[in-house]
């Protein structure tokens, strides 16, 4: 046997126990032996050995995964996934929060892909696919350097089946998305996600979301909601995905876990999941920041957004809609999630907008309207989103540090960093992995080193039902992230969110290196996971 790879020396965290010093040996894409290597045999095919690192003062641990990536589309672009690659993600969980590129009609691919955009980026030109098995056949062939898991996207099968209008499915029609939810995880998907905040997922009633959530429980696949409300009405909004996942017998995994408009409902909320899971299978993500990012368009009450994008850009050119857009920000509605209302427009940043308005990425709507005032901040994002297309992204900020760091004390805690690509994005879609990791866990000890490692890794597999990866142990695939304790540490920030971390010295996919030196190697050897 020929060794293509030996990590010598290293700490090696396996990712499930203690860590211990090991020599790491890799051939075939696979971990082949694990210990000190001191037989004849051992010796000497060390010495062959195409690829030797010293891994001395270094830790190693098994590849990151992602649960909540915004990648479906990116590799087109950017194959190399760099933002992931530099903080030692290998495996991402794509079409989060009911958000896909497939399935969709093919007379509507446009309009799925400009509601997309902000989030996922536009993809190919055309758009050849239909099916979500035709979709992922497309994506695999960009070769990306991570592995991609998808997830089946209710806001797409809704998309599909009804179209944008707000109403419950018929019998047929239920019928036709539990059906297309079945074709989704047979081709590959290894999770179920909802957005209940985005159109037109959010139109959905109980019986709709159990009926399909029933499909993954067959499937022994999880139900990953961004749930109705991160509000004031967070715990109704939470209470309503247990009941889902009871009603179902589905897994229950929280998306982005986080309370928006008051920190103190934190201590109730993990209270709440902590007693859901005596008889619920249940997890979440965090992103270890006290700011979020979505689109500039998630500030818009329900009605001003129905009927689609080109709908909703006539609401806004017309003075009396404006009108009334803008007293329901002030005024709230019963049950609506109002961001701006809550937050103020001095914790909201523009991330990014298109073509003629990116003079607005970096400010926040306090400064672009040149006063606090809700309603000259309400005139300004209207004007921005009427002026692109709705092509605007924004970072919210909601929460302090002590915050971020009681939700990720939590057990039931993994990690996903929601990273959203564009001009000025939010840190986290270069930073996640290493605030997590480096500086929640190794510096300031918020949790041990082992435990962290194994949020990012064993757990999630094991949440995926990937058996193959997330430990270090011979015979499983060497996904591979060697890391300078000293170093590692996030250097992302809000005014600078492109830095890729300090101290990765190595990252590995299926045993090829994939970052080196600060930089990719460009060696794609990742894919969609099937």
């Amino acid at each position: 046997m020929t060794i293509d790879l030996l990590i010598r020396g290293a700490m090696v965290y396996p990712g499930d126990g203690p860590p211990g010093h090991a020599d790491v040996a890799v051939a075939d894409g696979r971990i082949v032996a694990l210990g000190p290597l001191r037989s004849d045999r051992h010796r000497d095919e060390a010495a062959a050995a195409r690829e030797v690192v010293d891994g001395s003062g270094l830790m190693l641990c098994p590849g990151f995964v992602d649960l909540h990536a915004h990648s479906a589309l990116a590799p087109f672009d950017d194959p190399l996934q760099c933002p992931k690659l530099a903080q030692g993600f290998t495996t991402e969980v794509i079409c989060p929060d009911g958000l896909a590129p497939a399935p969709v009609a093919s007379e509507h691919w446009r309009r799925r892909r400009d509601y997309l955009r902000p989030l996922e980026g536009n993809g190919p030109e055309v758009w050849e696919w239909t099916t979500f098995a035709g979709f992922l056949d497309a994506l695999d062939e960009t070769r990306p350097a991570t592995s991609l898991v998808p997830s089946v996207g209710h806001g797409a099968v809704r998309d599909l089946v009804i179209g944008p209008a707000d109403r419950r499915p018929t019998g047929g029609e239920l019928r036709a998305m539990r059906a297309e939810v079945r074709a989704g995880i047979e081709a590959g998907a290894r999770m179920l996600s909802f957005g209940l905040v985005y159109l037109p997922g959010a139109h959905a009633a109980r019986e709709e979301l159990v009926a399909l959530a029933e499909e993954a429980a067959a499937a022994g696949i999880p139900i990953v909601p961004h749930v109705r409300n991160e509000g004031l009405g967070l715990l109704e909004a939470v209470e309503e995905m247990v009941d889902v996942a009871r009603a179902s017998g589905a897994a229950l995994h929280v998306s982005h876990l986080k309370a928006m408009a008051d920190e103190r409902m934190i201590g109730p909320l993990l209270e709440l999941l902590d007693e859901a899971g005596d008889d619920v299978s249940l997890s979440f993500d965090q992103y270890p920041y006290g700011a979020g990012s979505t689109l500039l368009a998630s500030i818009l009450p329900r009605w001003a957004q129905e009927g689609g994008a080109d709908a909703t850009l006539a609401r806004l050119a017309r003075t009396e809609e404006r009108t009334r857009i803008a007293r329901d920000v002030a005024d709230g509605l019963p049950g609506w999630e109002n961001l701006l209302g809550t937050l103020g427009p001095g914790r909201i940043t523009i991330a990014d907008a298109a073509p003629p308005h990116e003079e607005a990425i970096g400010r926040t709507l306090a400064d672009l309207a040149g006063d606090r005032s809700l309603g000259a901040a309400v005139d300004v994002a209207l004007d921005l989103l009427g002026g692109t297309g709705l092509d605007v992204t924004m970072v919210l900020h909601y929460a302090g540090e002590a915050a971020v760091r009681e939700i990720a004390r939590h057990p039931r805690q993994l990690v996903g960093s929601d990273g959203i690509f564009g001009g000025r994005p939010h840190p986290r879609l270069w930073g996640t992995a290493a605030r997590f990791l480096g500086r929640l866990s190794l510096l300031e000890g918020v949790l041990t080193a082992e435990e962290g490692i194994a949020r990012l890794t064993s757990r999630p597999a094991a949440l995926l039902g990937l058996g193959d990866r997330g430990r270090i142990a011979e015979g499983l695939r060497a996904d591979l992230v060697l890391l300078d304790p000293e170093r590692f540490v996030d250097t992302a920030t809000y005014d600078d969110p492109c830095r890729a971390p300090d101290g990765v010295v190595g990252v590995w996919v299926a045993g090829e290196r994939v970052w080196k030196d600060g930089a990719p190697t460009g060696a794609r050897p990742g894919g969609v996971v099937r």
